[in-house]
């Protein structure tokens, strides 16, 4: 759809006029609930218990759930801790914890990713994120809430309302989709309390060193090119992070084989917004010998999988690499063969503020409530 008319406004004679059309009754919509909620004509409700919001206003790709995960692994242990996502995708309804041993379908893929990693944190899905609080605070006794994709949720007010924006793909000059990748008006930057760059590269990492004071002068040059393209006010603060991957883990434990761990060769396939980080992580260890890309929250189907048996049948002595999303959908995946289980794996995430400094400012800033 975008490419198609991408290249059809390439022809046209009157391409503002025509980008105007199409995003116009979009931009309306969001113009006028943003609106009203502005002049607070639509109530957002407030709570006594610290509320983090983690979001963005781009469709994927900016790293939500690692940004989630790293600040929840930063703050558990100091509060009764709770995430609360929506569950995209998933099969049921209403208000549902988290457990480690829920179907993908349960709860949707991310919530399950973060319970299976943080087993002693709370988890819970619900549609009604206001709602999904007060029964955490009220019968849970849970003190601190973090709001995993709930930028665009004005229903509530959060404390810190955290807006992540890919170092690849900025806001700025970006357009409403179906044109551009943004799901809400850019000037809705002007609600974030702290902007992260995400995906930065590791200014640290210089001539094979990795240099914090090298880091931090980056940091600090790459901060006034940032806000002075997002136009953000004094009071907003900025921080940049990177993204890695950690060793491999098995998506079966309790059949894989660990010698495919030291194959040079890798077939990969994933079903996430954007896998460029991903293979090219995968491409700097290993020789790829296959790939296959679906669409972002796939649910993997027996033509899906055979598709996948089929391209690592043809590479016996591979390992069979996939993202750590994808493992939550693959776990209770019933047309995977056993010989296909014994060598697949999957690429933990994680991200960090850089430098480490701004790392530890950056918890006591979400700390404050």
């Amino acid at each position: 759809m975008r490419p198609f008319f991408i290249r059809f406004c390439k022809f046209a004679p009157m391409i503002g006029l025509a980008s105007k059309t199409i995003l116009f009754p979009y931009w309306l919509v969001l113009t006028i609930r943003n609106y009203l909620y502005d002049r607070k004509v639509f109530k957002s409700e407030k709570f006594d218990v610290p509320v983090v919001s983690v979001g963005n206003i781009t469709v994927g790709g900016t790293g939500k759930t690692p940004h989630t995960e790293m600040i929840v692994d930063a703050l558990r242990g100091r509060y009764r801790l709770a995430v609360v996502s929506r569950g995209y995708k998933r099969k049921t309804k209403g208000f549902h914890l988290v457990k480690i041993t829920d179907d993908y379908t349960v709860c949707g893929d991310e919530p399950l990713q973060i319970k299976r990693k943080f087993p002693e944190v709370i988890v819970a899905v619900c549609a009604d994120r206001g709602l999904a609080i007060r029964k955490l605070v009220k019968e849970l006794g849970v003190n601190f809430i973090i709001l995993d994709d709930a930028y665009q949720y004005r229903s509530l007010t959060p404390s810190k309302n955290i807006l992540l924006v890919s170092y690849k793909n900025s806001i700025a000059g970006d357009n409403l989709l179906p044109i551009g990748t943004l799901r809400d008006l850019p000037s809705q930057r002007k609600r974030a309390d702290a902007v992260i760059i995400t995906k930065s590269p590791d200014f640290g990492e210089y001539d094979g060193i990795y240099d914090e004071g090298h880091a931090a002068e980056e940091v600090a040059r790459e901060r006034e090119i940032w806000s002075s393209e997002l136009q953000l006010r004094p009071e907003q603060k900025i921080y940049f992070s990177t993204t890695y991957h950690q060793t491999a883990k098995p998506v079966f434990p309790e059949c894989c084989n660990v010698r495919y761990l030291y194959s040079k060769f890798v077939v990969a396939f994933t079903g996430i917004s954007n896998d460029s980080l991903f293979r090219a992580q995968l491409a700097s260890t290993h020789k790829i010998v296959g790939v296959l890309s679906f669409s972002d929250h796939k649910n993997y189907s027996r033509s899906n999988i055979r598709k996948i048996v089929s391209m690592a049948r043809k590479q016996p002595e591979a390992t069979i690499m996939t993202t750590e999303k994808d493992s939550q959908r693959l776990r209770y995946n019933k047309y995977i063969p056993e010989e296909i289980k014994q060598r697949m794996f999957y690429l933990p995430v994680a991200c960090k503020i850089i430098p480490q400094a701004d790392m530890k400012e950056f918890i006591q800033f979400v700390s404050e409530n």
